[in-house]
Order: structure tokens, then C-alpha cells, then sequence
């Protein structure tokens, strides 16, 4: 697919962060856009940033409240999509939205462990099972997973448990891994792509907790979690009060956001380049590209602290 111009794409997420960015784009290019959050204000936000340059007649831009881990959102979704857009087909399927969260078998509830896995590595499949007829109806369309690094380096640092996110994530990579010959066999006009950025500045740190809280406050498990984290990149706790830990809190997501060595609009930029190359893997970031070579060539060595820190020496990470 060289082109975006008059096609027709979905994106899960589409309120914030990736997602934002890549229905930006699309439209800059003069594709028509559907997209679904659970925020009805942020994904106004993103139609009206769509909006702010005045759109080529007859471009289309709609916006539909689903949580990707529920089916019948989706069907929903589908359905609302087929109404307001006029159609009976998509040309792309950026499956995007995710959150964090869930990271310990032992310290999260077995509720945060499964909202995390249903959303990031749920959300993938039913938005695939949903959309598929549309997009085999199409003349030619594309599948954008989104992974992660750690859908092949299941850690963020020695000093927090990252269980629920980085087991979604593999699944999401060896599903797409796994769609290219089922597509090619089935229904070769379709093509996908597998997405696995490193630290992008997005909100996800802060969204993750508002969709697993309803707030950005941290509950009693995820202080008690953050103090093991600090414990583990040691800072001495012991005299740091729960407010103290709420504010560090804030302040990394912020940084989070704010000095993450690629940006959400890069990265939405790297993504679409690899689709009209027909790229089936996307890195996102020099990070990203930096720890696959580094996995690849001493695997037995990633889970140890001298990996994490020679990682972190040559990225300057900031996400442990």
C-alpha cells in the first residue's frame, strides 16, 4: 500500500499518544479515519487536532467509545463504522490501544493482571476478528499490530515485576508472526505488520492507572510496588511518606512523556513508513533497535542486572 489517500482506517486508542498521531497523519494524507477509546473527550481532542487544517471535501472522521477487550464493543464499533462511514470495507487496522498495569503475580490482583492481558493482548485479537471480512473486502489492506520491546525483552529493570504487559506483548508478536503465512494462504491482498516500540512519549504511565483505578492516584498495591522499585534502584523508603511516592509518581510519567528519546509523532511516522514499504516488523526508536541486537546476540545474558544497566548507560532509559 503506497498510498493512504481515500482509504479508510481504524485505530484502537485513537484518544491519546500513538494513536492520536497516526489518525493525524492518515489524515494529513487523505485517509478517512475511525477510531475508538474509552474517552469520548480525548478522542474529541484528536478530531479536532485532525480538524484544525480544513479537510479535503467528503473526508471522514468518526469517533466510537469501545473497550477493546469486550467483543461486543467491537461489534458495536463495527457496526457504528459501517453506518457513519458509509462502507462495507477498511483498508487498515492499526490495532494500537494498551495499557500498563498487572505486572506481579504476587503484589497485583489477579483483576489488574487480566485487564491488562485482555486489553493489550485482547484487544489485538478481537479487533482482528472483528475486522478481518471488512478488510478482506477490501482491494488491499494491512494489519498494524502493536507490540513492544517487550514483546521480546520481557523487563523494564531489575527493580519492578512486568508480567501481564510483556506476556500480551509477546502474544501479540508471535500472532502477527504467525497471520503472515495464514494471510498469505488465505488472503494474500491482505498484508500485516508487527510494531514493537522502545520508550515513546506517550501518556500510557498515567492512562494505565485512570483505566485501572478510575484516578491517576496510586491504590495501596501500587505504592507498595513503587517503593519496591525505588528499594531496587537504591533509594532509601524508609523515611518517604505515601504522599512523597504519589508525587515521584506523577513526576515519572511526566518524564515519561516529556523526555522520551522518540516522540509519539515520530513514532506514528516510522509506523506508517514501514506499512507502505510492506515492512512486517517495525522497530520503533534507536532504543529499540539497540536492545533487539543486543537480545539477539547474548539472550542467555537479559534478564541479568549487567544487561539492564548497560541498557540503560547506552539509552539513557528512564522507564525502570
Amino acid at each position: 500500500m503506497k498510498e493512504f489517500a481515500g482509504k479508510i482506517a481504524v485505530i484502537t486508542g485513537g484518544g491519546t499518544g500513538m494513536g492520536r498521531e497516526l489518525a493525524r497523519q492518515l489524515v494529513a494524507e487523505g485517509c478517512n479515519v475511525a477510531m475508538c477509546d474509552v474517552s469520548a473527550e480525548a478522542m474529541a481532542e484528536t478530531k479536532r487536532l485532525c480538524e484544525v487544517e480544513k479537510l479535503p471535501q467528503g473526508l471522514r472522521i468518526t469517533t466510537h467509545i469501545a473497550d477493546v477487550s469486550i467483543e461486543d464493543h467491537y461489534k458495536r464499533f463495527r457496526d457504528e463504522l459501517i453506518e457513519q462511514q458509509a462502507t462495507d470495507k477498511i483498508h487498515l487496522l492499526f490495532n494500537n490501544a494498551g495499557i500498563g498495569g498487572g505486572g506481579s503475580l504476587f503484589t497485583n490482583t489477579r483483576e489488574q493482571w487480566e485487564r491488562t492481558f485482555n486489553i493489550c493482548w485482547g484487544g489485538v485479537y478481537l479487533g482482528v476478528r472483528t475486522f478481518l471480512p471488512l478488510l478482506v473486502k477490501a482491494d488491499e489492506a494491512h494489519i498494524v499490530n502493536t507490540s513492544s520491546v517487550n514483546g521480546f525483552w520481557a523487563s523494564v529493570g531489575m527493580g519492578v515485576s512486568h508480567t501481564a504487559y510483556s506476556a500480551a506483548k509477546f502474544a501479540v508478536k508471535g500472532f502477527t508472526e504467525a497471520m503472515i503465512n495464514d494471510l498469505r494462504l488465505n488472503a494474500p491482498h491482505v498484508k500485516c505488520s508487527v510494531v514493537m516500540p522502545g520508550h515513546i512519549g506517550t501518556s500510557i504511565l498515567s492512562n494505565s492507572r485512570k483505566v485501572q483505578n478510575g484516578s491517576d492516584q496510586l491504590n495501596a498495591d501500587e505504592l507498595k510496588q513503587a517503593r519496591q522499585r525505588l528499594q531496587g534502584q537504591g533509594i532509601d523508603v524508609a523515611k518517604m511518606s505515601d504522599a512523597d511516592i504519589q508525587q515521584l509518581a506523577l513526576d515519572r510519567a511526566r518524564i515519561f512523556h516529556d523526555e522520551a528519546p522518540t516522540s509519539a509523532a515520530a513514532a506514528a511516522k516510522i509506523i506508517l513508513d514501514g506499512v507502505k514499504a510492506e515492512r512486517w516488523r517495525i522497530l520503533v526508536g534507536d532504543d529499540a533497535h539497540l536492545l533487539d541486537e543486543r537480545v539477539r546476540k547474548t539472550p542467555e545474558q537479559a534478564y541479568t542486572p549487567e544487561f539492564y544497566q548497560n541498557i540503560v548507560a547506552a539509552t539513557g532509559w528512564k522507564v525502570g
